[in-house]
């Protein structure tokens, strides 16, 4: 079994999407809820374009589907709750689901592995840190919480949502 972790973001009816958006991973997942590792959900301006703020947060999912497989059915939530197919990169989402990790496996098809993105976003690493803190970064070999207590924490602002579950 594969150890993945999944960046789960929403800035369009963000709480029906986030939500629904777990309760998808679960099933297609085929886990009860509550085997999702869930990280705090965190709120965050939008970042490359003006919208309004987005909810994220990471979840932790153990499978033993291939790389190729996890990123059809990330895909495939995506679009079932209204992601247009043809979304540019910086846009207002109803559902964003980026695969950061499989494993320790490094490549960039069908997606990036590890995602660039994980030490540069306060909002994928802050997350990620809190359920994976002693996980070694496969490039940067170093592991989350080390990552996350040397980031610039002035260089985009999080807040933690109370009460969201």
């Amino acid at each position: 079994m594969a150890m993945i972790y999944i960046s789960l973001g929403s800035n369009v009816e963000r709480e029906y999407h986030v939500q629904h958006g777990l309760n998808a991973l679960a099933n297609r997942f085929n886990l009860a809820f509550e085997q999702l590792v869930l990280s705090s959900l965190f709120e965050s301006e939008a970042i490359g374009f003006n919208g309004k703020a987005f909810y994220n947060m990471v979840v932790g999912i153990k499978t033993s589907l291939t790389v190729e497989q996890v990123a059809h059915i990330l895909r495939d939530i995506e679009v079932q709750y209204g992601r247009a197919v043809d979304a540019k990169k910086f846009s207002p989402r109803t559902l964003d689901l980026d695969l950061l990790l499989y494993d320790d496996i490094i490549t960039d098809t069908p997606a990036q592995l590890p995602r660039d993105e994980i030490d540069k976003n306060a909002f994928v690493l802050w997350p990620l840190s809190e359920i994976a803190p002693t996980l070694v970064h496969p490039i940067l070999k170093q592991n989350y919480q080390t990552l996350w207590q040397n980031y610039n924490k002035t260089s985009q602002q999080l807040n933690v949502v109370n009460n969201c579950w």
